[in-house]
């Protein structure tokens, strides 16, 4: 048996959890909403570094990554803007893959 004048470290098992409002399913979950000019920077950041390579310049694994984040983060610019961004990485991402 234990001796009830014994303090324990170990929490109460049965007890209230500090934790048990993360999961509260009432709360309203959190919308994110990412910055077009941070978006519009990056883009035009990747595009320039296919533009300026003659051959492609990320290993196989960077490249999958890129055609599937770019055309997504484009979507967080204006539709116009985000069409020619997908066209232009597209036609480099061609141009590259001939090389």
């Amino acid at each position: 048996m234990s001796d009830p004048t014994m303090t324990s470290r170990q929490g109460d098992l049965f007890g209230p959890d500090p934790q048990s409002d993360l999961f509260d399913e009432d709360a309203p979950t959190p919308v994110y909403r990412a910055d077009p000019d941070e978006v519009r920077a990056e883009l035009l950041q990747i595009l320039a570094e296919a533009r300026a390579a003659r051959t492609l310049p990320w290993e196989p694994s960077k490249v999958a990554f890129y055609r599937t984040v770019f055309p997504q983060m484009a979507n967080w610019l204006p539709d116009d803007e985000a069409n020619q961004l997908r066209f232009d990485f597209a036609t480099e991402l061609a141009r590259l893959d001939a090389a």
